[in-house]
């Protein structure tokens, strides 16, 4: 069982004045920062705010706690510490890598997408058909808006370069067989490109294990700073074109971030590390186990929560009524616009955002109208039976 007081105790926003009484449920588009990123991101801008790697001490302290982070953060995730490299943002990392791939495909290569995707992962490579490269799109159920594998299989042939899907949607919610999906693209020749920013907040994934060539996350939405990370397997990493300067093209964690790095940030993300390590020794478990203890708490709050809204007739819920198979990122469309819903909860003293949360397609393809929303409710590991409760209590009043 997760100690959630000593969890919380980990994040300062708990114990600040203005945040009391208030319950947080937008955690989909961001979440608490925990005190190890804060400690580390203070120390770095009052302590090594240098040039790093050199060989005086606070550059040369500043360019360890970089490498640092890296090494940490791919430990955690399952792979070698070239493959992970560190970016301003996802979307930004996409974009990167679309032009590399853009490069690296011939006349008549394929791409796959899906419509159930946040924007930041399809609109990039969708926009490779302004090239004359085909892009094929794997189509949501739009009753349940769920990925069928099956339905994927008809769009994979010897032309398809690249399958992009995300391991969960952030307003679907429902998490997707990665190993499963890769499984059958790897058998037809294609890459996979897995955008992992709906998922990671639940628990850092076993990227390795999961066979993804590339696996994107933000971590601003894993308690940590405002970076994009990105994993990028060797084979596929030296086989694209360097869109780094031409004289880091020999290192891999460099070839696709054509920007310098914000060195307190990638520091900062260590961080991240910490906490995970933090919460492995006061549970007696080793790190990996952390994953389960934060899915284990996640799914005992998240049926209450799931079984009161589908009992309900005057909304539907998106996504599967069962917690197991998804990520405790909830929502809801109702007669009434989802941003309106979110205001009416800030009376109850529940955070929560409505809107199409960059999600156009997939709420089109389920016939909502994005401009009329939808409210999403969204918590983490750190959320508790309390906090649950008293939004359940508000959703009564508001629906």
């Amino acid at each position: 069982m997760l100690d959630i007081n000593f969890v919380r105790s980990q994040f300062p926003a708990f114990s600040e004045a203005s945040l009391q009484g208030q319950a947080f449920f937008e955690n989909a588009g961001g979440s608490y920062t925990c005190q190890p990123v804060i400690d580390r991101l203070t120390r770095f801008y009052r302590e090594r705010k240098v040039q790093p790697y050199a060989d005086y001490t606070a550059s040369r302290l500043g360019g360890l706690e970089m490498d640092e982070a890296r090494t940490g953060l791919s430990a955690l995730l399952g792979v070698e510490a070239d493959e992970l490299s560190f970016g301003p943002s996802t979307t930004q990392n996409t974009y990167v890598l679309a032009q590399a791939f853009r490069q690296f495909m011939s006349p008549g290569d394929a791409i796959i997408v899906t419509n159930q995707d946040h924007e930041a992962n399809t609109g990039p490579w969708r926009r490779l058909a302004d090239e004359g490269f085909e892009v094929r799109e794997w189509k949501i159920d739009p009753v349940t808006g769920r990925l069928n594998p099956e339905d994927l299989e008809p769009l994979l042939d010897e032309s398809v370069r690249l399958v992009c899907f995300p391991h969960c949607s952030n307003v679907v919610g429902e998490i997707n067989s990665v190993v499963e999906i890769t499984a059958l693209a790897h058998a037809a020749g294609a890459f996979v490109c897995v955008d992992g920013v709906s998922y990671a907040p639940h628990g850092f994934p076993d990227v390795g294990a999961l066979g993804a060539d590339i696996y994107l996350f933000s971590a601003y939405k894993t308690y940590g700073p405002h970076q994009g990370i990105m994993v990028m397997r060797r084979a596929l990493g030296q086989s694209l074109p360097n869109q780094g300067h031409y004289f880091n093209a020999d290192s891999l964690y460099k070839r696709f971030t054509p920007a310098g790095p914000d060195h307190a940030q990638v520091a900062a993300c260590a961080g991240m590390v910490d906490y995970v390590e933090t919460l492995a020794d006061h549970h007696g478990v080793n790190t990996g186990q952390v994953h389960d203890l934060m899915r284990g708490h996640e799914t005992k709050l998240l049926q209450p929560l799931l079984e009161f809204l589908s009992d309900r007739n005057n909304v539907r819920l998106l996504g599967p009524s069962d917690a197991q198979g998804r990520a405790p990122t909830v929502a809801i469309s109702a007669s009434t616009a989802g941003a309106d819903l979110a205001r009416q909860l800030a009376d109850h003293g529940i955070m929560a955002g409505g809107g199409d949360f960059y999600a156009v397609r997939a709420l089109e393809a389920m016939g909502i109208d994005p401009a009329h929303g939808v409210l999403r409710l969204s918590f983490t590991h750190y959320t508790s039976v309390d906090e649950i409760e008293k939004l359940i209590k508000a959703l009564q009043v508001v629906l």
